[in-house]
């Protein structure tokens, strides 16, 4: 008997946001300072959760919170005041209870600019800020209402 595969195509879910780089965002050669690019992340993270129904106070209104606990940025070119950058902001869907988004900045010649990654992890707002091993129910039911899993 052979065994059919079956391609499981992950559902991609993104956000593009703009933000125009503002002159106290710059270092001395004009150029926005290396870490502003996280301000930009959290930018998009934010335009996402509003988008998606997935934002802080969204997570708040259900007594959680989720703090970033892992970040990293790889900058390819530099952004300059003034500039127009677009943020794709790409939630990566994971088992665990844990939110994980890449970014990527491009600027307004449509070049990528810079590339990152967030984790964040669930707490209890309401108790004592305890991590949550398991995924929160109303993260679970957003995942099923976006199209992640079946359940």
């Amino acid at each position: 008997m052979k065994r059919k595969m079956q391609s499981k195509q992950k559902k991609e879910i993104s956000f593009i946001s703009k933000v125009r780089v503002r002159f106290v965002e710059t270092d001395p050669l004009g150029i926005v300072w290396h870490g502003n690019y996280i301000q930009y992340f959290e930018d998009g993270r934010e335009a996402f959760g509003r988008h998606h129904n997935i934002a802080y106070l969204n997570q708040k209104d259900f007594g959680y919170a989720t703090p970033i606990v892992k970040s990293s940025s790889e900058h390819k070119l530099p952004l300059r005041y003034g500039d127009v950058a677009t943020i794709k902001t790409i939630y990566v869907d994971s088992r665990a209870a844990k939110m994980i988004f890449r970014y990527e900045i491009y600027n307004q010649d449509d070049l990528l600019v810079c590339t990152g990654e967030t984790v964040q992890v669930f707490v209890d707002q309401i108790g004592q800020g305890d991590l949550s091993l398991a995924i929160p129910e109303f993260f679970k039911e957003w995942k099923q209402k976006v199209g992640l899993i079946d359940e």
